[in-house]
C-alpha cells in the first residue's frame, strides 16, 4: 500500500489521526468524500455480502461475515477501510465493529444508514418475512370466519376444499388484499350455489354473468381463466365427486353441473309440440311451429322472457334422444315433447321447471342402460314424472323383439343402476345384459304422442 495513498484515506475516513486533527480533517473533506470512498470497486464484494447479512439479521449489526480469495484491490481497499495491513487472501469482520468504525469516522453513521446511503434502499427481510406470516394468518382466519357463516358449514367437501387452497399456496402468492378478495368470494360463490338443505332443496339455475354480479360485481368475475373461477371450478369439482378440468368443454360441463350456464345463448332446448298461452309474439311463434309440425330449440335467454303458461294439468312427454323428435315430426304428432339430448342440464331444468310451475304433469322415457336409468332417476325424482314404456315388462318385451327380427344387439357396461320407479327393471336387464336405445322403440312412443 503506498503511504500517500494511505495518508489520503486516512484523511478521509478520518482515522490514524489524532482528535484535533480528524476534527480538522472533518472539517476539510464533507461526508460525500468519505462515501465516495467506501463506492470504490474493492469493497463492492464486502458490501454486497455485508447486506446480506444485515437483510437476515432484521437490520442490526451482528455477526461475523467472511470474505474469501481477496484479490490486490480489496486488500488495499479492507487494508485503507480497516487501517490496518491485510495481506492474507481472507478476511472476516465482525459486524458489530464495522458499525462502531462507520460511526467514528467522517462517514457518522451506522453499518446500516451507511449501505441505505450507497444505495439501493435495505430490506428488512426478517419484518418481510413476519408481515407476510401475519397477512397469512389474517387470511385464512378471515377465510374461515367467512366459511362458517355461510350454508357451506354443512358440506363435507367445503373444509378440504378450503385447506387444499392453503396447501396450494397461490392465494399467498397473490397481494394480500387481493388474496382476501378471492378466496371471501370464491366461498360466497359456492354458498350460493350449494345452499344447503332447506324448504326448497331444488338448486337455483345461475347464468354465470348473474352468479358473477352477484358475487363479484362485475358480470366478468367468474371468466375463464380467473383465479376466482379456478377456486370455484375446485369445489364444484369436490362438491359433485368430478374431476378438474382441464379444458374450455370440461369447464362448461363442470358449471353445468353446479346448475350454472357460461352463457345464455350456446345452450338449447330441443322442444316439440309447445303451445303456451301467453300473448306475445313469443308464445305466438311457438304455437305457430307447433302448428306446422317444427321442433324449436329455446336458450336459456329465451327461457327467461317466455310466458309458458299452458292449460292445467297439461302432459309433456319428455324423451333423452333426439331421435323421438324427430320421427314424432316427421309424423306430424300433436303432443308437447321435450328432449334432455342425454343429459338434464341448465337450460333443461329450466324449461321443466317453468312448465311444472305452471302445474304440467311429465312422462319420461330415455335409453334402457346404466347411464340412461340414472338420468331417468334424476328427471322423475326431480318432477314426480311417470315412468313411460320404461317398466321391466317393457323392457323384456323389447329385448325380445330384437332378438325375433336380429337386430344387432348391444351390450350393457358400467354399474349397475337401480330404478327407483320400478325395482324388477335393473334385475331384468342385468339378466339380459343388453343395452336398448330409443330407437328401438320409437313405433311405440308415437303411438303416445298423439
Amino acid at each position: 500500500m503506498r503511504e500517500e495513498t494511505g495518508e489520503e484515506t486516512k484523511a478521509e475516513m478520518g482515522e490514524g489521526m489524532g482528535d484535533e486533527t480528524r476534527e480538522r480533517a472533518a472539517d476539510r473533506r464533507p461526508a460525500a468524500d468519505a462515501l465516495a470512498f467506501l463506492n470504490r470497486p474493492g469493497l463492492a464484494r464486502l458490501w454486497a455480502t455485508v447486506r446480506a447479512r444485515l437483510e437476515r439479521n432484521g437490520l442490526q449489526p451482528t455477526g461475523t461475515v467472511r470474505l474469501q480469495n481477496l484479490d490486490s484491490a480489496e486488500r488495499e481497499a479492507l487494508s485503507l477501510l480497516l487501517a490496518k495491513p491485510l495481506t492474507a487472501p481472507g478476511a472476516s469482520l465482525r459486524l458489530a465493529d464495522l458499525d462502531a468504525r462507520l460511526r467514528t469516522s467522517a462517514v457518522g453513521r451506522g453499518l446500516a444508514a451507511t449501505l441505505a446511503e450507497l444505495g439501493p434502499p435495505l430490506t428488512d427481510r426478517r419484518a418481510v418475512r413476519d408481515a407476510a406470516a401475519a397477512e397469512r394468518t389474517r387470511l385464512w382466519s378471515t377465510a374461515e370466519a367467512t366459511l362458517a357463516a355461510t350454508s357451506l358449514t354443512q358440506q363435507p367437501w367445503a373444509r378440504p376444499w378450503l385447506e387444499e387452497i392453503r396447501r396450494g399456496g397461490t392465494l399467498t402468492r397473490r397481494p394480500a388484499d387481493t388474496a382476501l378478495t378471492t378466496v371471501t368470494q370464491a366461498i360466497q360463490t359456492l354458498a350460493a350455489l350449494f345452499p344447503g338443505p332447506g324448504p326448497d332443496p331444488t338448486p337455483a339455475i345461475w347464468g354465470r354473468g348473474e352468479l358473477a354480479t352477484r358475487t363479484t360485481g362485475s358480470a366478468h368475475g367468474l371468466d375463464d381463466g380467473t383465479l376466482l373461477a379456478r377456486l370455484v371450478q375446485r369445489g364444484i369439482a369436490l362438491a359433485c365427486g368430478a374431476e378438474v378440468p382441464i379444458d374450455a368443454p370440461g369447464r362448461r360441463a363442470l358449471w353445468h353441473l353446479a346448475s350454472v350456464t357460461p352463457d345464455e345463448v350456446s345452450s338449447t332446448v330441443l322442444t316439440y309440440g309447445l303451445r303456451p298461452t301467453g300473448g306475445t309474439w313469443q308464445e305466438a311463434a311457438l304455437r305457430d311451429r307447433a302448428g306446422h309440425h317444427l321442433e324449436t330449440h329455446l336458450t336459456l335467454r329465451e327461457l327467461r322472457t317466455l310466458n309458458l303458461e299452458l292449460p292445467p294439468r297439461t302432459r309433456i312427454h319428455i324423451c333423452e334422444n333426439p331421435r323421438v323428435v324427430e320421427a314424432a315430426a316427421d309424423a306430424g304428432r300433436t303432443a308437447p315433447l321435450i328432449c334432455t339430448s342425454g343429459s338434464a342440464t341448465t337450460v333443461v331444468r329450466t324449461l321443466l321447471d317453468a312448465l311444472a310451475a305452471t302445474g304440467c304433469v311429465f312422462a319420461y322415457h330415455g335409453d334402457f342402460d346404466w347411464p340412461g336409468i340414472a338420468l331417468a332417476n334424476r328427471v322423475i325424482h326431480r318432477y314426480q314424472a311417470e315412468s313411460w314404456r320404461m317398466k321391466a315388462a317393457d323392457y323384456e318385451y323389447l329385448a325380445t323383439r330384437t332378438q325375433v327380427h336380429g337386430t344387432p344387439q348391444l351390450l350393457l357396461t358400467g354399474p349397475r343402476v337401480e330404478a327407483t320407479w320400478d325395482p324388477e327393471l335393473a334385475p331384468a336387464m342385468d339378466a339380459l345384459g343388453i343395452a336398448l336405445h330409443e330407437e328401438a322403440v320409437l313405433d311405440l312412443l308415437l303411438e303416445d304422442l298423439v
